[in-house]
């Protein structure tokens, strides 16, 4: 199984994809789509594009089987929270008009099932992913982000996936 993890950002979009194999996770590929900044509206549409557009060929490329999405949070500037929405908006559609589930995680929660402690700094999460990924080499620090979150998604489809065996052989 393959599994796409999307760090959400309007310049900058990390993606990670990493191949689940019963515990075993390797890394496949990473990278970080940009966009430039501009002020308009018609400046925001063009990045929006061009963000889902290098998604859906991220998507394309390396066929993923699920996709996992960091939730965003609300900071102090309501203008850029709105943005960042918007480019979360465009991480949820593409794998979902690919056809693929999409799980979504906070922070936190992708720091704590990665690392196990949910306050973790960058560089513990950087180091984690690396000890889980052998030899991988991040395109940059949102690629890392998309990593674990693809970590993070796989740990939780495998929990998801022992749990269900284990109520059909009726252990709870």
């Amino acid at each position: 199984m393959r599994v796409l993890g999307i760090d959400p950002g309007l310049r900058n979009m990390g993606w990670g994809v990493i191949s689940v194999d019963g515990s075993r996770m390797g890394h496949v590929a990473n990278g970080v789509i940009r966009s430039s900044a501009g002020g308009g509206l018609q400046d925001l549409a063009a990045r929006l594009s061009h963000l889902f557009a290098g998604l859906c060929a991220v998507i394309a490329e390396h066929r993923p089987d699920a996709a996992a999405v960091e939730q965003t949070f609300v900071n102090k500037d309501a203008a850029g929270t709105l943005k960042l929405g918007q480019a979360r908006g465009i991480a949820l559609l593409a794998p979902a008009q690919a056809g693929l589930a999409v799980g979504e995680y906070a922070p936190n929660a992708v720091k704590k099932t990665v690392v196990g402690v949910g306050h973790a700094g960058k560089e513990q999460v950087q180091h984690m992913v690396r000890v889980q990924l052998p030899g991988v080499v991040f395109d940059g620090p949102d690629a890392a982000d998309a990593l674990a979150i693809a970590i993070c998604h796989a740990r939780h489809l495998q929990g998801r996936s022992l749990r269900e065996a284990g109520s059909r052989r009726g252990v709870a």
